[in-house]
């Protein structure tokens, strides 16, 4: 069963910097799509980025120009490069990995058959 594991949460002033990493504990997923997830305070889980077999990106609107998702297949591993953090980047932030390789609605949660447990990141103001 594949596992996935987060790293890279921590705390930050507003206009700082984070990555965040998540390694696949197989190659099973490794080339299909993958997104992160966050839930903040309140909030309802939302897709934030996802990346699918083809290298193709897709970002919510809030994050476009400030977060970077990557995948590096010889290390197995997903990043997210988290630039210019505000307060409302404040959540626990998930990784995700789908059986398809692409998706027209990326950040549809139920596609997703494996999930990691989370790293959380707080911005402070």
């Amino acid at each position: 069963q594949e596992q996935l594991v987060e790293s890279g949460g921590g705390s930050v002033q507003a206009g700082g910097s984070l990555r965040l990493s998540c390694v696949l504990s197989t190659y099973t997923y490794s080339h299909n799509l993958m997104a992160w997830f966050r839930q903040s305070p309140g909030k309802e889980r939302e897709g934030v980025a996802a990346i699918d077999g083809n290298g193709a990106t897709t970002y919510e609107d809030s994050v476009k120009g400030r977060f970077t998702t990557v995948r590096d297949n010889a290390e197995n591993t997903l990043y997210l490069q988290m630039n210019s953090l505000k307060p409302e980047d404040t959540g626990m932030y998930y990784c995700a990995a789908s059986r398809f390789l692409s998706s027209n609605s990326p950040f549809r949660a139920s596609i997703y058959s494996a999930w990691g447990r989370g790293t959380e990141v707080t911005v402070s103001s």
